[in-house]
């Protein structure tokens, strides 16, 4: 049974993304709500200048509908659904902001890092609280191994951090076309097959609603882009994954499924630590896929590739949880 509600979630979700996108992206396009591009960028995507933002409200309206939908069809809407809700909106509210600050208030950084960090620990904050509601285990699992230690108190750090780091991971990389819809399909696919392994069917329907949101806005994502996720999609996304992740008892197997994200933002931090103690750049310019681009490799080619890393990370992750 649960494999034909999953396939029900796949489907909902992906119709929900694809038929309201021709919609709502002549409607973004009304409003002037398009993509400024950073001058320090690449200078092949000043042509992307004005292509309409905030396409991520489409994808966090598609999942959630499809999510509560079928978990309410099928089973019972528990508070672990609802957390997920919880931290994907709480994201996708502050990405909201920073996306309407960037192309309304004309601001091209948006919120400050400061605001930003504050919303982001409002949410975790709260997704920690209900957490502790239903009396959730501080335990965490070493992937591929019987080993397993109890945090105690430093759990609510663990969250914090997750929660935080995976959705400025994600964030850094929404940088070209279809690059971070592929990735975030092929990473939630993988915890849409791991939390039915382990029975943990509300994130199971959670991901698979994640996976055919992201798919169906792919459509309209993939390159030439017609819409960008903006970081109403992209922090969405990030604190969604580490919350599924959480909610799996997966923690640890977060840094192997989304090894994709953690190559982008390790790229960052060693660009960043290099240029300050060297005044030399590794990288000819961060995240990661930026520097392949600048080295000759067309758009295509770099999103692909990164899709099939992700691919070999996603099937690690498999394999070290339901196979060693």
């Amino acid at each position: 049974m649960i494999e034909q509600v999953l396939l029900f979630t796949l489907v909902t979700s992906f119709l929900l993304a694809v038929l309201s996108s021709p919609f709502f992206i002549p409607f973004l396009r009304r409003l002037k709500f398009g993509q400024s591009i950073r001058d320090e960028g690449p200078k092949s995507h000043q042509k992307k200048q004005g292509t309409p933002t905030m396409g991520g409200i489409v994808i966090v309206l598609a999942l959630v509908i499809a999510t509560y939908a079928m978990t309410a069809k099928f089973f019972a809407i528990t508070a672990e659904t609802h957390l997920l809700i919880l931290v994907t909106l709480g994201y996708g509210l502050i990405g909201f902001l920073d996306d309407f600050i960037k192309v309304v208030k004309k601001r091209n950084l948006g919120l400050t890092s400061k605001q930003k960090l504050i919303g982001q620990l409002v949410i975790a904050a709260l997704f920690f609280l209900g957490l502790r509601a239903i009396d959730f285990s501080t335990v965490v699992s070493v992937p591929g191994t019987d080993f397993s230690f109890d945090l105690g108190w430093f759990y609510p750090v663990l969250v914090v951090f997750m929660l935080i780091g995976a959705s400025n991971a994600v964030n850094l990389t929404d940088g070209l076309d279809g690059l971070l819809a592929g990735t975030a399909a092929i990473a939630f696919g993988a915890f849409a097959v791991l939390s039915s392994t382990i029975l943990q069917f509300e994130a199971a329907i959670f991901s698979v609603a994640v996976v055919g949101a992201v798919l169906g806005f792919l459509v309209f994502n993939a390159h030439p882009a017609k819409v960008f996720m903006g970081d109403t999609g992209s922090l969405a996304l990030g604190g969604a994954i580490s919350a599924v992740a959480i909610l799996t008892k997966l923690e640890i197997l977060l840094v192997i499924v989304g090894g994709v994200f953690v190559i982008e933002t390790l790229s960052v931090m060693i660009q960043v630590t290099s240029f300050k103690l060297t005044g030399r750049r590794v990288f000819k310019m961060s995240p990661l896929h930026h520097h392949y681009e600048l080295s000759g490799w067309s758009e295509w080619r770099i999103v692909v590739t990164f899709w099939l890393v992700g691919l070999v990370f996603a099937a690690l992750g498999i394999y070290l949880e339901v196979w060693v």
